[in-house]
């Protein structure tokens, strides 16, 4: 089984804090693209929509929310 990558969670923790890909990206320091493929990525992998894309910026789904709380766990747990 495949799992998301700590920096596949950090990208998905950036997208809830900046509301956009954009400055998620530019936080992370990758472009745009790469930063959404990844989030893609861990869509697939966990089979569930995490963001709701919309014209004017990101907002997570339901799953979204409890993904980013896990992310922000596990990433914690991982710098401890």
């Amino acid at each position: 089984m495949h799992l998301p990558t700590l920096r596949q969670l950090e990208f998905l923790c950036a997208v809830a804090d900046h509301g956009t890909f954009s400055k998620a990206a530019e936080a992370c320091h990758v472009t745009q693209p790469t930063l959404s493929a990844a989030i893609k990525e861990v869509e697939a992998l966990l089979e569930v929509q995490l963001i709701e894309r919309e014209s004017r910026g990101a907002s997570m789904t339901h799953a979204g929310d409890a993904a980013v709380f896990r992310a922000r766990t596990i990433m914690s747990d991982t710098a401890d």
